[in-house]
């Protein structure tokens, strides 16, 4: 174990110190619970970090490796070893060699590593049935034409390409479209959230791309309702989400200053 756990600090050492733009954002003199391979600016990491934000997780617990997508850092072999596709985020955990990709799973399994409360416990069948019909609810209905959405008119404009607006048209309808039924759904009694009465990680799961919805002009479509927007409200008033998310804007402001 001990030169398992040298050789992979060596590896480590030669992707922050050499000519590799991979950046290891969070050091740690021990060996970390886990390591997190993400993105600036990728919803899908943010999911993540938002997650280790609500359960309290700091830098002597994990570590945060960025990978530069621009230089196309997530099709490496080293990347593509973690995730097939070439993504982000995965995981990995040293002590072990266990991997994972796909943000909600990751979300789910640190919940219950770290028993972060935004889970129904799995003896609770009913609860748990509810918290994945959520779950597929989001997935399924509202992060795909919101994630277009961000493609065409956040992504895009890095990228210097103009955003196709029919493609940006359909996919608002169907956001629309989404939020007109989830008007409805928090308005039950004794709902309030996305899965029940609680908070939960399906609610935190929509979090990045209503973000996103925002940045791109378009938040009157949570503003507009108002039952949506108290969920809304609620969600980012979270003290650890709150937080992060202040953080997060002030260092993009700091960023965009330099340029």
């Amino acid at each position: 174990m001990e030169s398992e756990f040298k050789n992979r600090v060596c590896k480590m050492s030669r992707l922050i110190n050499g000519s590799s733009p991979v950046s290891r954002l969070l050091h740690s003199s021990r060996m970390p619970g886990f390591i997190l391979y993400g993105a600036r600016g990728s919803t899908n990491t943010d999911r993540v970090r938002l997650t280790l934000a609500e359960g309290g997780l700091s830098n002597t617990d994990y570590e945060l490796v960025l990978l530069n997508l621009q230089q196309g850092e997530q099709k490496s072999k080293e990347n593509l070893a973690r995730h097939r596709w070439g993504k982000v985020p995965s995981i990995s955990v040293p002590e072990s060699g266990f991997t994972l990709f796909e943000s909600r799973a990751i979300c789910k399994f640190l919940a219950r590593k770290y028993s972060i409360p935004l889970v129904p416990p799995e003896s609770d069948l009913e609860a748990t049935a509810l918290f994945d019909q959520a779950q597929s609810i989001e997935t399924s209905y509202f992060a795909p034409a919101a994630g277009t959405i961000a493609f065409e008119k956040f992504a895009k404009k890095f990228m210097g390409l103009e955003a196709n607006e029919a493609v940006v048209s359909d996919a608002l309808q169907s956001v629309n479209s989404f939020l007109d039924i989830a008007e409805g759904l928090l308005q039950e009694p004794g709902r309030g959230y996305m899965a029940g009465s609680q908070f939960t990680l399906v609610d935190l799961f929509y979090i990045p791309l209503v973000l996103r919805l925002f940045a791109c002009g378009y938040g009157d479509v949570i503003t507009n309702r108002e039952a949506v927007n108290a969920w809304w409200n609620h969600c980012i008033s979270r003290p650890a989400i709150k937080k992060l998310l202040e953080a997060d804007k002030e260092a993009m402001a700091a960023a965009m200053a330099k340029r």
